[in-house]
């Protein structure tokens, strides 16, 4: 019986063309493998499962390779053989895990053994994994040689927590950081993967493995695996991949998001219990609430290309998203999303992860218990949501021209004075009248005119008021 071996094991790469999203590393790297501008000491750090260990290998492999230094190993020599994948290992080429070979003595052992001359090939090189659990007493160990080694020798270090590699190491190596990989490239990985693999996928499963490897690529390898070994003669199935790997089904997003929007208390709670009875992790349902309401202020801001973000999604999910976040509306998306990333902070170790959800819904169904400025935008939004799905205007207002509209209301103000009739104005002798008397008329026609008429048209009807003075001040008086 044949034994298969893990994909992430299977599809191990064999050359620098062949690390994907770690450009930034590798051509660099091939640019001076070319130049033969080679250091005796790398450091390789960067998050678990995006390629340092392997890069780690393929280096080697272009230095001890028969046509080398190569950025391109020939494949053939006895070298690039005994490195490849699935190969014996070679004498030359020795690999430490520092988690159990991290001790002063292990460094002295392997000072000891880095004097000697390589069994064959050009260089000596020694791939040090997880260097950062290596004591400070074993870096002190290595320095000298590190600093000053052989001409046969060379140093690959890889760690997942550079700074715990003490500075007198850093500083005499060239440090390449790698990082995790962007999911578009990864999901053109993985779907090549699965043809090579005769599996068939359905639309949405690789998302889920995408998010569930969290850009690693040996970890979203393992979990393929994972799947690939459970399907039946369909292939991948996202019911079987929901399942599996614990996320909550897209219908049941679906009927949450759409009963928010249409205030249905009912259906929101019984998807809530739902998830109780299925057995679900209530704070992985938030994460994924979380998630979809990301999504939907995603697909609102862009409804005609979101499907450049959301890669891997099916179309029909996201025309279903696009009604939904149409109908949440933006305020209130933006509010619900800040009250369940707040509820999934502080379901952090609580002891009744189902209170925690419940009162997260709630909160969701009614913004009017939020009395700041994003639970009054969010009612707001609700009141002109309904008001525009509520069909055409009343015949009355229909009728309205607008000027009507902008003016102030008849129960505030009286109705305008017909534009014919004559306009009082004070005498002379008067007693003082006041500045405008379109602003101060004490009947009813003076004041509508003075709302109706521009401005600057009142004060040039309206004469200069009679001015009286003081007996002590008029002119010609002692």
């Amino acid at each position: 019986m044949t034994v298969t071996t893990a994909l992430y094991r299977r599809y191990r790469p064999d050359s620098f063309a062949d690390v994907i999203g770690q450009e930034h590393v590798t051509e660099p790297l091939m640019t001076a493998l070319r130049k033969n501008r080679v250091n005796h000491a790398y450091l390789f750090s960067g998050p678990r499962g995006c390629g340092k260990t392997t890069s780690a290998r393929i280096l080697a492999r272009c230095l001890n390779c028969a046509e080398g230094p190569t950025d391109t190993p020939c494949g053939k020599c006895n070298s690039c053989v005994e490195l490849a994948r699935g190969g014996s290992g070679s004498l030359d080429v020795i690999e430490i895990d520092a988690a159990s070979h991290g001790g002063v003595d292990d460094a002295r052992d392997l000072r000891e053994r880095a004097t000697f001359a390589p069994v064959r090939d050009r260089y000596k090189i020694f791939i040090i994994d997880e260097a950062h659990m290596v004591t400070s007493a074993g870096f002190n160990a290595l320095l000298k040689i590190v600093e000053e080694p052989p001409e046969h020798i060379k140093f690959i270090f890889a760690t997942t927590e550079p700074d715990k590699v003490i500075g007198t190491i850093r500083s005499r190596t060239h440090h390449y950081p790698f990082r995790l990989v962007p999911p578009e490239p990864l999901m053109q990985y993985l779907e090549l993967l699965c043809q090579q693999e005769n599996v068939p996928v359905a639309p949405g499963v690789l998302s889920l493995v995408i998010r569930a490897g969290g850009g690693s690529v040996r970890d979203s390898l393992s979990v393929l695996d994972q799947l690939m070994a459970g399907a039946g003669p369909n292939g991948l199935d996202y019911e079987l991949a929901v399942a599996l790997l614990g996320y909550t089904h897209a219908s049941l997003l679906d009927d949450v998001v759409e009963a928010i929007a249409a205030s249905d208390s009912a259906t929101v709670f019984r998807a809530v219990d739902r998830v109780i009875q299925t057995g679900h992790d209530p704070r992985r349902f938030v994460e994924d609430l979380l998630e979809r309401f990301r999504d939907l202020i995603i697909v609102q801001a862009m409804p005609e290309s979101a499907q450049a973000i959301l890669r891997g999604m099916p179309a029909d999910q996201i025309a279903r998203m696009r009604s939904q976040a149409n109908n949440l509306g933006a305020a209130e998306l933006s509010r619900a999303a800040d009250v369940t990333n707040t509820a999934l902070t502080e379901m952090t170790g609580a002891t009744s992860p189902r209170l925690h959800l419940e009162l997260l819904c709630a909160r969701i169904l009614l913004p009017s218990s939020e009395q700041t400025e994003r639970g009054i935008a969010a009612r707001i939004d609700r009141v002109e949501r309904r008001l525009n799905y509520g069909g055409a205007l009343p015949p009355a207002e229909a009728q309205t021209p607008p000027e009507a509209v902008a003016a102030p209301s008849t129960s505030a103000v009286p109705a305008a004075r017909p534009a014919e009739q004559p306009v009082e104005r004070p005498t002379a002798d008067a007693s003082p009248a006041p500045a405008s008397p379109a602003l101060h008329s004490p009947t009813p026609g003076a004041a509508a005119s003075g709302l109706a008429a521009p401005l600057s048209a009142t004060f040039a009807e309206a004469p200069a008021p009679a001015v009286r003075l003081p007996p002590g001040n008029r002119p010609g008086s002692s």
